[in-house]
């Protein structure tokens, strides 16, 4: 759960590349031939890729497990229906024709009958030849990039400490950030929060996804049209609603 992080996120966040990963699901949209009417956006956070489609004059949901993070999803003023929302036990009020999940939201599913489940609903709430579009970060991103190590940014009223932790064996990253935010009266507010991700591999997503009943379509180096490699550290993946099956939502 992000809480006071959702203060800050959009701040020290401003260097992802929110406008690659949208050019990337466009891309992708089209070369599928899909005309999307209404889309939706698993892990939204602050609501900035759902801002972006949105003034494509798609009809966009945003699905959040963190009060806070929508809280600053709904300050945009967008008209955009935002959901207080486990991706886990998302519900919609009917099909879409592409869900998305960016910035390593899935890795924040930490036992793999999540996984599953969330995939199941992907393919249940999916119109006929719906997309999902998807990233994760990949084990050797855990393993050579962010380890054990220690990160730190401060702007004029803000500062952050993140230290993080992988354990290789269990497959389970967590990282502590402490945060310091200037108040009105000039002095810093310290707060402590403490995230987990588990690390999966492409074996791994390839079968959770067949068993859900998603086609897999293919799996891309990071938004990119560059295949996976062993060096990947964002794998992404596009897949496509699998037939045969009784909508849930019926």
């Amino acid at each position: 759960m992000y809480n006071q992080f959702s203060k800050v996120y959009n701040k020290f966040m401003d260097d992802t590349p929110y406008d690659k990963w949208v050019e990337f699901i466009n891309s992708k949209i089209n070369e599928h031939n899909i005309k999307p009417n209404i889309i939706c956006d698993l892990g939204c956070g602050t609501g900035v890729m759902c801002g972006k489609f949105a003034l494509q004059n798609i009809e966009v949901i945003g699905i959040d497990n963190s009060e806070e993070m929508l809280m600053e999803a709904r300050a945009c003023g967008q008209d955009i229906l935002y959901l207080a929302q486990d991706m886990r036990e998302f519900e919609l009020y009917g099909t879409v024709d592409v869900i998305y999940s960016c910035c390593d939201s899935l890795n924040y599913l930490l036992e793999e009958e999540d996984i599953i489940k969330t995939f199941k609903l992907v393919n249940n709430y999916l119109e006929s030849g719906g997309l999902f579009i998807f990233d994760i970060n990949t084990p050797y991103k855990y393993k050579e990039v962010l380890a054990d190590e220690t990160f730190a940014e401060q702007s004029d009223c803000e500062a952050y400490i993140w230290e993080n932790f992988y354990d290789e064996h269990e497959g389970l990253n967590e990282f502590a950030v402490n945060f310091f935010i200037k108040d009105l009266d000039g002095k810093y507010t310290r707060t402590e929060e403490f995230h987990y991700q588990r690390a999966y591999n492409i074996e791994q997503i390839q079968k959770y996804l067949q068993l859900a009943g998603l086609e897999l379509l293919g799996i891309y180096d990071d938004y990119s049209n560059k295949p996976y490699s062993q060096q990947t550290l964002r794998a992404t993946f596009v897949a496509r609603e699998g037939h045969n099956k009784n909508k849930l939502y019926i």
